[in-house]
């Protein structure tokens, strides 16, 4: 079954993670040597509008003049792991300083997650300035959840704040609890694993067949998405209160930088993310915009086969999901991120492996490539269109077509049929890459696309970006477009996958229904990948209609999808993929 978190669709894969995401970025370490440490863990910090943020400082006594801090502002609050890390940041020569985010911990405030930080991590940087044990400096770690608030922190940007290091930063509204305006069951119980109490719910959140039951439940159900809860027999405000924005609109603008306030973020960055972090659309979002708004920004990447956890890791797992990883995608998160701020706050030397803005590593080669941009790792882009021509090969049962450099001569359709009412059969369960190279298991839901073999081998780097040209009988339907490289063997290697609704893919802020009958041209751009396709391998593309019990299920009645019900299915969708549908394939020439 698939799984994950943020633009994923399991969730007991999704408990073990969260579970452990403290854990996966904290050093394991003793309780710090009072000898060697002083270590303050009752710190509160005064918010401009008078709420409250407890703080765990450790600084070293040996140290005999101001230091730079490295803060982490996180909501995953565990006393003793929050202490090591803090030792562990002033065994590096700075002030350790790990915040607990509002409403956690000592702080007697509410626990509203995502909603405060930005402000927070002003205030709580301006406290640490005026410090005297600050030298007037500090860098912010993080990832995840707190990867996100150091993000936060650059929206009311501190004179003091001098870089971020991040890996698998989150953003609200983008990635979680929603991915490309489709809400997800895989956070679903992660807001009372945060917002149960002052500390972690791990009891609650740990039990995974708890919530695999709710979604099947619900999903069976047909009941509207907004009263999953009611099923659940647990009450969720938080999710009530995400489900009120299903438009990024100002509600998560205000979270997090948006447009312009990337141009005035003039610090140097570090992004870690990974092929198969399911927070890698969020993490390069923010890497995107601060170079679409500050073309010049130091901005830098370092991307390969991670998994979200994995990208915070010390060691990388050597087989990730049933892919072994090339040997040279090993690399130490922690030892990165100290090096980069020891080159910015310390004057020291750029990390050896950030050659250039953008740092990626090959899967199948066994190398690092380095580029200026993202478009420049695949900037060799051959079109390939969803052809109505048929092809062979394949499970039994399983019809194909030829994905094509073509271009069509007229327009031709493959019609597909949905019943939204049908809540015994699931659609799109394929997309998510777990195992990441998988045996063929029958013919799948949806269309199946196959290019031709490859002749030679050839790398593709980057994301895989195109427009589905589709017309439809109802207003509105969620879509998902997978690629896989199809091995000689038969056998199916992940690639990318993109999941979003078709009445939002033009614009996250704004809706924009579908006519029926008309056709649309919906653009779309897939997780980001690189890879060595081996010689005789063909590209294979699975186009399909998302409706399964891992999110929300759109009926077309262009009603807010939250409040439909089987009950609005009528007839069945149909969906006529055109031919003029396409995808670029980003092909690295170097």
């Amino acid at each position: 079954m698939p799984a994950g978190v943020a633009c994923a669709c399991g969730l007991a894969l999704l408990c073990a993670l969260a579970l452990s995401e403290v854990a996966a970025q904290t050093p394991r370490a003793a309780v710090p040597d009072a000898a060697i440490y002083d270590v303050r863990d009752d710190v509160r910090v005064r918010m401009r509008d008078g709420g409250t943020v407890s703080a765990i400082v450790v600084r070293r006594r040996a140290a005999s003049e101001p230091l730079p801090t490295l803060l982490w502002l996180d909501i995953y609050t565990d006393a003793a792991a929050f202490r090591a890390r803090a030792a562990d940041i002033a065994a590096h020569g700075y002030v350790g300083v790990i915040a607990d985010t509002r409403g956690k911990r000592l702080s007697p405030d509410a626990i509203q997650p995502y909603e405060h930080e930005a402000a927070d991590a002003h205030d709580v940087i301006d406290w640490i300035a005026h410090q005297p044990w600050s030298n007037g400096t500090v860098g912010m770690l993080g990832g995840s959840y707190s990867g996100f608030t150091a993000w936060a922190a650059t929206k009311q940007l501190h004179p003091a704040l001098k870089t971020i290091a991040v890996s698998a930063a989150a953003i609200p509204g983008q990635g979680l609890p929603m991915c490309n305006n489709v809400f997800l069951n895989a956070n679903y119980g992660w807001a009372f694993y945060v917002a149960d109490g002052k500390y972690l719910d791990e009891k609650v959140y740990s039990d995974s067949g708890r919530w695999e039951r709710l979604q099947s439940a619900w999903f069976a159900s047909g009941l509207p998405y907004r009263g999953i809860d009611a099923i659940d027999g647990t009450p969720n405000p938080l999710l009530q209160r995400w489900l009120e924005h299903p438009a990024y609109d100002a509600y998560w603008q205000a979270m997090v930088p948006y447009r312009d306030d990337f141009a005035h973020i003039d610090i140097p960055v570090l992004t870690i993310t990974g092929y198969y972090d399911d927070g890698q659309v969020s993490a390069l979002e923010y890497l995107k915009e601060h170079y679409r708004y500050r073309p010049a920004a130091e901005h830098y990447l370092v991307i390969g086969p991670y998994d979200h956890l994995a990208t915070h890791w010390s060691v990388k797992p050597e087989v990730l999901r049933g892919y072994r990883i090339d040997p040279v995608a090993q690399f130490s998160t922690p030892e990165l991120s100290y090096q980069w701020m020891d080159y910015v706050l310390r004057g020291g030397p750029k990390p050896a492996m950030l050659r250039g803005r953008i740092n990626y590593e090959v899967m199948g080669a066994n190398e690092w490539r380095h580029a200026a941009t993202l478009g420049e790792m695949g900037q060799r882009r051959q079109r390939l269109y969803f052809s109505t021509r048929p092809t062979t090969g394949g499970a039994a049962g399983e019809a194909r077509h030829l994905l094509t450099a073509a271009t069509p001569v007229a327009d031709g359709f493959l019609e597909q049929r949905v019943d939204l009412a049908d809540h015994r059969h699931q659609n799109n369960t394929l997309y998510y890459p777990s195992p990441i190279v998988e045996e063929k298991s029958g013919p799948p839901t949806g269309l199946v696309f196959v290019s031709e073999p490859l002749a030679q081998p050839e790398v593709v780097s980057g994301a895989f970006a195109g427009q589905l040209e589709v017309s439809i009988n109802k207003r509105d339907v969620d879509l998902g477009v997978t690629v896989f490289e199809e091995l000689p063997d038969g056998r199916l290697f992940h690639l990318a996958y993109w999941l979003g609704r078709a009445s939002f893919a033009a614009d996250r802020t704004h809706r924009r229904l579908l006519t029926r009958g008309k056709i649309s041209r919906i653009p779309f751009e897939t997780s980001l990948v690189s890879r060595l396709l081996g010689k005789g391998s063909r590209l294979l593309v699975l186009a399909d209609v998302n409706k399964n019990e891992y999110a929300q299920v759109n009926y077309g009645t262009g009603r807010d999808v939250s409040d439909e019900s089987s009950a609005d299915a009528g007839a069945p969708l149909a969906v006529r993929w055109h031919s003029g549908s396409y995808l670029d394939l980003p092909l690295d020439q170097r």
